[in-house]
This record gives C-alpha cells, structure tokens and sequence, in this order.
C-alpha cells in the first residue's frame, strides 16, 4: 500500500465552498479501483491550507487508474479551481517498525 500525500493552499475567503465540493468529490476517488481510504484536513496555523492524504494498493492505482480516468476530469472540474497552484502530490510506503 501507498499514500499519496499533498498540501493544497486554496484562495482564501472559499474555504467552506471548497469543503462542500469536496464532500461532492469524495465518493469519485472512494470508486477507484486500488482505493483504500483517504483524509481531508485543514490546517490550523493557516487555514487556507489543507493536507489531502489517499491511500492506494499501488502507485499504478493512483497513476494510471484514477489520473487517467474520465472520473478524473470531473474530480479537476470540481476542484482544482480553488486551488492558488497545482503542488506536486508524492507518493510514500511504509519502511516497516520505526521503534
């Protein structure tokens, strides 16, 4: 499993609007196949900010599968216009006990 992990910054003063899109655009990557779950947080220091965290089977999953997807394009029609910039979004894996 990985998890796609990326700081959105969105224009401020349309937080709450892009909270409501957001719960619109949810369900679209929930459908993707490799999908595992996912979080939206806001931040606190600055609120404009938010930290999007999707955990897939496989990199391919998110890659290919979901960004390749016409589900894709309406997840961008939905959200990207409340976002300042398009940030890279890396990808992470577990490294195993940390203790």
């Amino acid at each position: 499993m990985i998890t796609e992990s990326v700081v959105l910054h969105v224009h401020p003063g349309r937080e709450a609007e892009y909270e409501a899109a957001f719960r619109t655009a949810a369900p679209i990557v929930a459908r993707q196949r490799g999908y595992v779950a996912h979080s939206l947080k806001r931040g606190i220091e600055d609120p404009s900010s938010y930290l999007l965290t999707v955990e897939w089977e496989t990199v391919e999953d998110h890659e290919a599968g979901f960004r390749g997807s016409a589900d894709y394009q309406e997840w961008r029609r939905l959200l990207h216009p409340f976002y300042v910039e398009l940030p890279p979004v890396p990808h992470y894996r577990e490294v195993g006990p940390t203790a």
